[in-house]
């Protein structure tokens, strides 16, 4: 989870830019902020800690921030009292769901509560696959498949081409909120990487949605290099990014990493 929260800090000034290449000074910038990704990351969170109302926690701390960058259906869904779901394609899905990726112990499991996570805004089949494919993503990392399983897993699955290179996408990729258009890129980012900061770096240097493919393959790269080296997001950076917080997100963060998640999911709501 911190892996998700740590990159879109460092992605939040980016957004913007276009930038080009993994290279740039400082890494985590006077100006980096925590954005939407973190609230609602930390909203889903909250409902795996708690009942698992995930519409009721993310309208909740949307309102707690409602200027972290919303999109505007999105502002619309949470303002109301009784929204349902708009039909949404966008990565909105994606960029909040890596809790679930860490919260349960099977495949199954996984797939059925990214779905959960994301129909209740995001109903629209591919604003599914792209939440379920970033938990499940997750899920494989931290539980031991090489990149070559979790490349080839996720792509027969969902259908992602992630046989192209950074190189070859960078040139002509440019801004995409969309699912299909923004996860495979962002899980191709973790592909290349070497470490958690690479991950980050080569998300950026796509030149698209900066901070939401830095939180989606910052949270992949968390998982799997936890697993493999013992250090997800090395701590000179979760010192940085835990100082741009308030209380409230890292008590979140702090009571997720301890794993008091609810042992089940309940039966969905009706909409």
């Amino acid at each position: 989870m911190l892996g998700a929260v740590a990159g879109d800090v460092i992605g939040s000034v980016w957004e913007i830019e276009g930038w080009k290449s993994p290279h740039f000074e400082p890494l985590i910038g006077p100006e980096c902020r925590f954005t939407d990704d973190t609230v609602l990351t930390c909203a889903v969170a909250e409902a795996l800690l708690t009942d698992g109302d995930y519409a009721k926690h993310i309208r909740a701390f949307a309102r707690r921030y409602p200027r972290a960058g919303y999109g505007g259906n999105f502002q619309r869904w949470f303002r109301s009292d009784r929204p349902g779901p708009y039909g949404s394609w966008g990565n909105g899905s994606a960029m909040r769901v890596s809790p679930v990726g860490w919260a349960f112990d099977t495949v199954a499991e996984t797939l059925a509560e990214a779905e959960r996570s994301a129909a209740v805004t995001h109903n629209h089949p591919r604003g599914v696959a792209g939440g379920q494919a970033t938990a499940w993503a997750v899920f494989l990392a931290r539980t031991g498949a090489s990149k070559e399983q979790l490349k080839d897993e996720i792509a027969a699955r969902f259908g992602y081409d992630l046989n192209r290179t950074l190189a070859e996408i960078r040139p002509r990729y440019c801004f995409d909120v969309s699912c299909d258009g923004s996860v495979p890129e962002a899980l191709i980012a973790f592909l290349e990487a070497t470490d958690y900061e690479s991950a980050v770096r080569n998300a950026i240097s796509l030149g698209g949605d900066a901070d939401t493919q830095a939180a989606i393959a910052g949270a992949v790269a968390e998982a799997f290099y936890q697993r493999r080296t013992g250090v997800g997001v090395p701590e000179p950076i979760a010192e940085q990014v835990r100082e741009r917080l308030p209380d409230d997100l890292t008590d979140v963060l702090d009571r997720f990493t301890t794993g008091r998640v609810r042992p089940s999911s309940p039966p969905p709501a009706a909409e």
